[in-house]
């Protein structure tokens, strides 16, 4: 059955016939069993992996594709008609040539970032070079016991000279040379200057209260303890992919990577357990564990898809497994024919029955000595022109073969004649020393009247 492929916008892209491939993206589109799908499924995952990195750019792109001009060190992005910047800035010691407009450069020399306008390189910032350090006005916000204050620092050389604030405050982190922050102008009292502070500093936060006196003065009651148990109404964000790390040694992490999640149990050889409580009572219905990286599952499990196995499925008990489908499917998706069946192990050896690939047919047995399974289909009612074919009757009911040898003679009461048993040649001979009543019937002699019975026949041979 061919695949149709769609875009996100629900539009096709594609529709690719079973067993083939299909060019019609940068990508190579795999059809339904197509022999050599593993060399093209990993060049595709290459080709994401480095963005199509090339000195030219992709032949058939789609719209939102990326491609990392080698030519430029720079990722682009098709917008329906053309590769345009991905939006990173070009980083080198001159200005890119061609630009387009939105278009950013850092100067690498100078560690100073521009935007192309259209028509010329317009400095974003910093207004300092990299050799000149940190100089100029920076604003910049600063805890205090009062509540965050923004004030406008200056610097000269990535040295503080000074900064301007609108309140006097005290920062509830040092910073250098300010102790205290006057409203005005304060200079840093490490350089002699002329407006300084008094050298004080908040040293603890009041925690007794929780009511906020504005939106901007947060009480120390609603800050959280970082050397107690504490408890917050709000939601915590942790806006680092370093995450979450839980235990006196570290042990339980939360990590993001590539905005791919990791929970992950750091401790060497240790377990990671998921409980829950039934009814009063803790039970344990997932484990991972450390020392062989098993999984264990405790208590009923639904599983809604399909469930796929890699290895071998092992039931400990002894419980007779039932299914609910009408069928059970053994080697399902595999490219080549191979033997199939079911397995039952026995004290020794065991005992099989099983498709057999290479004869065509249904075979059984035990511990390597199997045969045909018979079906009525593989009967014949000629054994005469079938040789060593199991037989079945005729719609007659006659059974035909080339010779028949009997074990034993057969029994026939003289004058049966509703018997179906098959003579045998023993029983031909007893009836013919017989034959005319219960006297010999082949004799030298004429017979007397007491001979035989009226209607028998009797032959005499010469002496």
């Amino acid at each position: 059955m061919a695949y149709t492929i769609n875009k996100t916008d629900g539009s096709v892209l594609a529709t690719i016939t079973d067993g083939t491939i299909d060019n019609t993206s940068s990508l190579t589109l795999i059809g339904k069993s197509y022999s050599g799908f593993g060399e093209a499924l990993n060049e595709n995952l290459v080709k994401l992996l480095e963005n199509q990195s090339s000195t030219s750019a992709p032949s058939s792109p789609i719209k939102g594709e990326l491609w990392f001009d080698v030519s430029n060190a720079q990722l682009k992005v098709y917008d329906g008609s053309a590769f345009k910047p991905a939006g990173g800035s070009k980083s080198a010691s001159a200005a890119p040539t061609s630009p387009g407009a939105g278009d950013l450069w850092t100067d690498s020399d100078d560690d100073q970032l521009y935007v192309y306008n259209g028509s010329a390189w317009i400095l974003i910032g910093p207004i300092y070079t990299s050799g000149q350090t940190l100089s100029g006005w920076k604003i910049e916000t600063l805890a205090s016991a009062g509540g965050n204050k923004v004030v406008s620092s200056m610097y000269a050389g990535n040295t503080r000279v000074c900064i301007l604030a609108k309140e006097t405050f005290t920062p509830s982190v040092t910073q250098t040379g300010f102790a205290s922050i006057k409203a005005g102008l304060t200079l840093n009292s490490t350089l002699g200057a002329v407006f300084e502070g008094t050298n004080t500093q908040a040293t603890y936060i009041d925690v007794s209260g929780t009511a906020n006196s504005s939106a901007t003065l947060i009480s120390g009651g609603n800050l959280l303890r970082a050397d107690a148990a504490d408890t917050t109404t709000g939601a915590i964000t942790i806006d680092a992919d370093a995450g979450l790390i839980v235990g006196d040694a570290q042990e339980l992490t939360v990590t993001v990577t590539s905005n791919n999640v990791t929970v992950a149990q750091t401790s060497q050889d240790k377990n990671l357990s998921f409980t829950i409580n039934d009814g009063g009572v803790t039970k344990t219905p997932l484990t991972f564990t450390g020392t062989s990286g098993d999984i264990t599952l405790t208590g009923n499990t639904t599983i809604t898809g399909n469930l796929t196995i890699t290895g071998s499925y092992d039931k400990a008990s002894v419980d007779v497994s039932t299914y609910v489908d009408a069928f059970i499917g053994l080697n399902e998706g595999n490219a080549s024919n191979v033997d199939g069946g079911l397995i039952v192990e026995k004290a020794s050896g065991e005992a099989r029955i099983f498709w057999d690939t290479s004869e065509t047919f249904w075979s059984a047995g035990i511990t390597g000595s199997y045969s045909q399974v018979i079906r009525l289909a593989d009967a014949v009612a000629d054994g005469n022109a079938a040789k060593e074919k199991v037989l079945k009757t005729t719609a007659a009911g006659n059974v035909k073969v080339t010779t028949a040898t009997l074990a034993a003679v057969g029994t026939i009461a003289e004058g049966d004649t509703s018997n179906l048993n098959v003579p045998t040649i023993g029983a031909v001979v007893t009836f013919g020393d017989l034959w005319g009543g219960s006297a010999k019937t082949v004799s030298t002699s004429a017979p007397t009247s007491g001979d035989g019975n009226d209607g028998d026949f009797w032959f005499v041979r010469e002496a």
